[in-house]
């Protein structure tokens, strides 16, 4: 960016959230930042301070409470900082009120809202979501669905532009594992994430079938078929400060499985990109966005079925050469095609910045 941009970052900045991933983005990006937690932060150990009863029962009622005072601190750094750009991510707690105040303190500031998130899906978004969303210039999400007319447009939104996901290329990156690292978190096949009926069902078929597969994540405690072949580990497997756990289980997989949640109407996931960028091999349902960022066959494979998931598998175990040679490919696809989130920021900022010129932009960067 060839000026330096003052960028207002009002987020989850908790070690393990997107958002402070993000956050570092932005700043080696050379921008000058004031950032703001919208989020209590926990220690390095769990990462994130547990919701308080009141803030559970608000939530159920349809309200985010702001527990951190972000609204004031908001109207504060817009006035004092005159940012040129607002970036919230999601902003569940932040008041239409506040939105319209910081318009009238920093006149030129163009306010965004970024979300991994459905949020059409009432189950994502409060009442000062919906009635904010009429407040800012943009509205950034990796849903596709969230673009169509009758979606947030209808809800208020004035301009929804869609961008795809992103690996943090200081915790994504063909990490070397030791041999006890490979035994301790690989498998054959192994997915690392929460549970889903269907992804369970999918995960036991293959299983049934003689592969191998070890899950990692939360809310799998439940969940036990007795298949000699499935391994549950009902624990998460994340990346901290000392260690990157999460990439060192990607790398020790021969097959990382990728699926979409249905309920949040998935095209691509996290992990569809991250799990390249770690220059391991991925094996992931279709959909035309993950065959747009990763060519089938040459940087990574999908599936269609139950039958053609079994198929694949025993396929790419039986020529680890050509599973090798895809896994290459898929991290240099990540590499070149600026799939990290310092090339997608760099591009979110600079749009941003082109609304606040008055500049024409496009439905997706």
């Amino acid at each position: 960016m060839a000026d330096t941009p003052r960028i207002l970052f009002i987020g989850d900045l908790n070690y393990y959230s997107k958002g402070a991933s993000r956050l570092r983005a932005v700043e080696r990006l050379g921008a000058e930042v004031r950032a703001l937690s919208h989020a209590a932060l926990g220690d390095a150990d769990r990462g994130y301070v547990p919701p308080t009863l009141a803030f559970r029962i608000g939530w159920k009622l349809g309200f985010h409470l702001d527990s951190e005072g972000v609204n004031a601190e908001a109207l504060a750094a817009a006035q004092d900082f005159r940012p040129n750009v607002v970036w919230i991510e999601k902003g569940n707690m932040i008041r239409p009120a506040t939105l319209a105040r910081i318009h009238a303190l920093a006149p030129g500031a163009v306010i965004c809202s970024y979300t991994d998130d459905d949020m059409f899906n009432r189950l994502n978004h409060t009442w000062f979501y919906r009635r904010g969303l009429k407040h800012y210039d943009i509205v950034f999400s990796t849903k596709s669905f969230n673009a169509n007319a009758d979606e947030l447009p209808a809800l208020g939104a004035r301009r929804v532009i869609l961008v795809d996901k992103a690996y943090d290329a200081e915790q994504h990156y063909p990490i070397d594992i030791t041999d006890e690292e490979r035994r301790a978190y690989g498998a054959d096949a192994g997915f690392i994430g929460s549970f889903e009926a269907e992804r369970a069902e999918t995960m036991a078929h293959l299983a049934r079938a003689g592969i191998q597969v070890r899950i990692w994540g939360n809310g799998w405690d439940g969940f036990n078929p007795g298949i000699e072949t499935l391994t549950v580990e009902r624990a998460p497997l994340m990346n901290t400060p000392d260690d990157a756990r999460y990439t060192k289980g990607i790398r020790a997989t021969t097959i990382n499985l990728g699926f979409l949640r249905k309920e949040n109407r998935d095209l691509q996931t996290d992990r569809s990109v991250e799990i390249p960028a770690c220059g391991a091999f991925m094996l992931a349902e279709w959909s035309e966005e993950h065959e747009r960022l990763f060519t089938p066959g040459e940087e990574a494979a999908y599936f269609t079925s139950l039958d053609d998931l079994v198929a694949k598998a025993r396929h790419y175990l039986d020529h680890p050469d050509e599973c090798a040679r895809i896994a290459q490919a898929g991290r240099v696809r990540t590499v070149e095609s600026g799939y990290s989130l310092d090339g997608r920021m760099k591009v979110m900022i600079e749009t941003a910045l082109r609304v606040g010129r008055g500049e024409e932009v496009g439905p997706r960067v």
